[in-house]
């Protein structure tokens, strides 16, 4: 299948390209500063392509009787659901200073808003590209508010059905939005069993777009194995601490995890190589240790016919090889060759 790369933070990203590698900051600088700071500088420590965070108003996210639900928690942030969500969120000038601390860090930046304002927040700022959460995928308006600024857009599928899906990507098409699919399972964090990567396989040939993976497991053997599998771009939540307080923590890959990670992607790619089977020079030598050739069985002399009868095939194979017997089979000697000789072509009328 042909699938065209989309051009999506100054990359061309899609089959064929080197993966692009999100380190999603997310909610894990849990509202401080310094902390996501700590975060950007690792994901540029570590390789990754761009930093991610995420944005919401929290009077959209949900009813007033659910944000002002006791939430027992994370009471370093609040005691309701509404102050722990509002403890995490940054305002206009601290988002300017953390898009300035990636530009600083050489990172592309972008976010994940969760509605309407939080994008209009986003254009206010220049985002130039977004994701979409699992959360937006039924949410059809805000897609179609979204898909209308015709911006890159990456959006993940969890917890939707195949008919979800194909409302969602009809909108982003209907607009001629470029869109990237991720694979992802919401679950947190996801068993190996259910990751069930060849996923992006079915995404990619019923959508035509590229495909990758934002992986919630403990670990991160799932995510090189999407890689492994074609995943064009990876997601995964980073954080100082996988025990700090927090809602992503436990999810997390730490900044050690995260460097590996990247590192091993990458050796991944170096693997896969491009496909196509040729003989490798550092091959020869065992090539030619280990590979057979025509050996005489036992004396041919001068002038005698040879004989498949007379030959057999041995190591080394230097000499002349196994396909060729028409070459050797019907000739004559043209000297003495004496048994468990490597025949070679001087020996031959």
């Amino acid at each position: 299948m042909n699938i065209a790369p989309v051009s999506f933070l100054g990359r061309e990203v899609g089959p064929g390209r080197p993966c692009f590698i999100i380190a999603e900051i997310g909610l894990n600088h849990n509202g401080d500063l310094e902390i996501a700071k700590k975060l950007i500088d690792a994901a540029k420590e570590a390789g990754c392509d761009a930093v991610k965070f995420q944005k919401r108003d929290v009077a959209s996210l949900a009813t007033n009787a659910v944000l002002d639900a006791a939430d027992a928690r994370f009471p370093a942030f609040g005691s309701t659901y509404r102050q722990i969500r509002e403890h995490m969120e940054f305002d206009r000038a601290e988002f300017k200073e953390l898009m300035a601390a990636a530009g600083a860090a050489g990172l592309p930046f972008f976010c994940t808003p969760f509605d309407v304002p939080s994008f209009e927040f986003l254009e206010e700022l220049g985002m130039t590209a977004y994701k979409l959460a699992s959360h937006s995928l039924t949410n059809l308006p805000f897609l179609e508010h979204a898909a209308a600024r015709r911006k890159p857009c990456i959006l993940s599928t969890g917890m939707s059905t195949p008919e979800e899906i194909d409302r969602a990507v009809a909108i982003f098409k209907k607009a001629s939005c470029p869109l990237i699919l991720l694979h992802c399972v919401s679950s947190y964090p996801t068993p190996y069993e259910h990751a069930n990567l060849r996923v992006m396989d079915t995404l990619a040939a019923r959508y035509g777009v590229p495909v990758g993976y934002s992986g919630h497991e403990v670990g991160t053997l799932a995510t090189i194995a999407a890689v492994s599998r074609g995943a064009c771009v990876v997601e995964r939540h980073i954080t100082l601490d996988t025990k700090m307080m927090g809602f992503d923590h436990k999810l997390s890959i730490d900044p050690a995890q995260l460097k590996q990670v990247v590192a091993d992607i990458r050796s991944v790619e170096i693997m896969l190589g491009d496909g196509v089977k040729r003989l490798l020079p550092v091959e020869q030598i065992t090539r030619d240790k280990y590979h057979v050739s025509w050996v005489s069985k036992g004396a041919i002399p001068a002038g005698a016919v040879i004989g498949e009868a007379m030959l057999t095939l041995k190591n080394p194979g230097t000499g002349i090889p196994a396909w060729k017997k028409d070459q050797v089979v019907g000739r004559k000697a043209k000297t003495d060759i004496p048994a468990d000789a490597l025949i070679a072509e001087s020996m031959l009328l």
